[in-house]
């Protein structure tokens, strides 16, 4: 899992990694700027939309962006042709260029969509496979293929695909070609287009060897190259030791934040982020910095999934006081809505130019705090109060403590809770506070107290 230290194996120090001190952006590039599903193979350099974006970004307090799928593929980008090659939908090699250093030179760090696992049926490999069935130098590119079976495809031949859909053709990652394939891709995203990280599609189904090579392999190409892992559930630690990668998606939490808030059960996610992140020594995750999340590509909209809207700034409040890292899925921000029932498209909209609201004013205030204080960038965390509709943790880091607050109910709720001092400066209002005799949180109150000697 973790050493004394809590740092990963082959990591270095905590504070040496710029992903764990950060505040991501996540973009959905084919549906941001309105590319169509189908890929018509007709050039536009809709990517270049993003620079519009970069002001808004840079003020909002993200540090880094995370783009989802950006090279040739059949449709929606999971569904890969070429590795080497910017989507025709999206632009060139040399509008992502222009692209990536914009947001260097602002100060923000990208991290792109690695999608490994799979490929579309539109790649060049396995369509010399479609053509020239047990004569292509191919086939064992791909996981299994059964030339006396079937697929729905009705292809005369039959393959894996990624949990049943045959539109991602399983790749096979034990095969030296493939794997050379893929790391030649990367090293090419590194050097022409400068990227700091990739974000792993479906990292659980990854080969364990697979991802120990890419990880050394980044390493040897640009230091504190940045990787993150897609899963789901598991023993999150024990994973990040097994795969050497930095980060995993914290699905557990994600499920938590919203359902915790709907149901006015805060213990729900309190008792989520005591299992992963708490003093005990059974905590799975303790030391670790995974990427949390309200929403993003693949589900439902925190706007749309909580029953009050009031809700959504203490939703925010714990996704930024949490341990881990934080993103925000573009749009939500400011309060866009999107229903996983109505597909996946709806999730992923064209917007025309960024928005400021209440919202995004507060997110920004918890985007400073969050990018300043090592206590929530590397603290451990404890509980000190929790009811159904309250609660109080403590994050700490060496001599800093910060104390996090959140009222989920319409109506004020007095907390009593040791603040390890009398004193403390409230960190969005810079209002000093005294502790003595509790502290009253206001309805729908979010509250971050920085505890100092007085």
């Amino acid at each position: 899992m973790t050493n004394e230290n809590n740092t990963l194996p082959g990591d270095k120090m905590p504070g040496s990694i710029w992903a764990y001190e950060s505040v991501f952006y996540q973009i959905y590039p084919l549906g941001l700027t309105g590319a169509p599903f189908e890929n018509d193979g007709v050039l536009e350099h809709r990517i270049l939309k993003l620079l519009d974006w970069v002001p808004h970004i840079k003020k909002l307090g993200a540090n880094a962006v995370y783009l989802c799928p950006v090279f040739e593929s059949d449709t929606h980008g999971y569904n890969t042709r070429d590795y080497t090659k910017v989507d025709v939908r999206l632009g060139t090699d040399d509008d992502l260029k222009k692209v990536v250093s914009e947001f260097h030179k602002n100060g923000i760090r990208v991290v792109l969509d690695g999608v490994f696992n799979h490929v579309g049926r539109g790649f060049w490999a396995f369509r010399d496979v479609l053509e020239k069935r047990e004569a292509s130098q191919y086939v064992n590119w791909f996981a299994r293929i059964d030339f006396s079976g079937n697929s729905n495809y009705n292809d005369g031949l039959w393959y894996e695909g990624w949990e049943g859909n045959y539109d991602l053709v399983k790749l096979n990652l034990w095969n030296p070609d493939v794997k050379n394939h893929i790391f030649n891709a990367v090293e090419g995203w590194i050097r022409d287009f400068d990227i700091d990280g990739i974000r792993l599609d479906v990292a659980y189904c990854l080969e364990r060897g697979f991802l120990n090579e890419l990880r050394r392999f980044c390493d040897s190409k640009k230091e504190e190259f940045f990787l993150l892992g897609e899963v789901l559930h598991g023993e999150y630690g024990r994973m990040l030791s097994e795969m050497c990668i930095h980060s995993l998606t914290n699905y557990q939490c994600y499920k938590g934040l919203y359902s915790a808030v709907n149901s006015y059960n805060l213990f729900e996610i309190v008792h989520s982020l005591l299992r992963l992140f708490g003093p005990e020594d059974w905590t799975v995750a303790r030391g670790t910095h995974l990427l949390s999340f309200l929403d993003n590509h693949d589900v439902t909209r925190i706007a749309s999934i909580l029953n009050d809207e009031r809700e959504l700034q203490p939703a925010y409040a714990l996704l930024f006081g949490m341990p881990g890292i934080p993103s925000i899925y573009y749009g939500s921000e400011w309060g866009v809505k999107g229903d996983k029932k109505d597909g996946d498209p709806a999730l992923r909209p064209f917007i025309e130019k960024p928005e400021t609201n209440e919202l995004t004013e507060y997110i920004q205030k918890l985007a400073e705090i969050k990018k300043r204080e090592n206590a929530l960038n590397y603290g451990g965390m404890r509980s000190l109060f929790l009811t159904n509709r309250a609660c109080v943790f403590a994050r700490e880091w060496e001599n800093e403590r910060i104390l996090v607050a959140v009222n989920i109910d319409d109506k004020p709720v007095m907390a009593y809770f040791e603040a390890g001092s009398q004193w403390a400066d409230k960190l969005i209002t810079g209002q000093e506070h005294d502790f003595t005799g509790g502290s009253e949180l206001a309805p729908f109150g979010t509250y971050f107290w920085k505890i100092k000697s007085k």
